[in-house]
């Protein structure tokens, strides 16, 4: 009890995060350009998907997410593929003070956009690297992201729970 006789109120804690890791799972470059043996002069057209993933680890509080890019990169006045690019970059996180409603959206948002600064980097050394002017990502808005995905997923659950010879 205070002073005044009221109860003290409880002040919200303010979520913590740290990245306690980041790292590359998984990755592959393949120059299909090189590999055919010829040569770079068309324009590309780049074609870039997304897919996140997270889960729970043993140590309390720890949760690792996984940012998965496949990158296409095709002629631009035809199909032929330039290179294929597709990298799987992890991070460790440690995660206090977020309400169990809130740490799904959390990590799903949060902590692949604290990852994707480094994972943009990796994507323009690569591809530099691969023989290609580096592929300088635009920002990925993950909030979009998961908004499509919630909206899919209540479209499937519908799609599921209407009448048999209904659509």
């Amino acid at each position: 009890m205070s002073e005044n006789g009221a109860a003290p109120t409880a002040t919200p804690q303010t979520p913590q995060m740290r990245i306690l890791a980041q790292y590359v799972r998984d990755m592959s470059f393949e120059n299909v350009l090189a590999q055919k043996g010829t040569n770079a002069n068309a324009q590309p057209d780049v074609n870039v998907q997304v897919n996140l993933d997270a889960k729970k680890r043993t140590t309390e509080n720890q949760y690792e997410v996984i940012v998965k890019l496949t990158i296409e990169s095709k002629e631009k006045d035809g199909e032929a593929m330039l290179f294929l690019f597709e990298i799987e970059y992890g991070g460790v996180f440690h995660i206090e003070n977020v309400p169990d409603e809130q740490m799904h959206p959390f990590l799903m948002i949060e902590c692949p956009r604290m990852l994707f600064p480094f994972l943009r980097r990796i994507v323009s050394d690569v591809t530099r690297d691969g023989g290609f002017p580096p592929l300088n990502l635009d920002n990925i808005d993950f909030l979009a992201i998961y908004r499509n995905e919630l909206a899919r997923r209540q479209q499937a659950a519908a799609a599921t729970e209407a009448p048999a010879g209904q659509a």
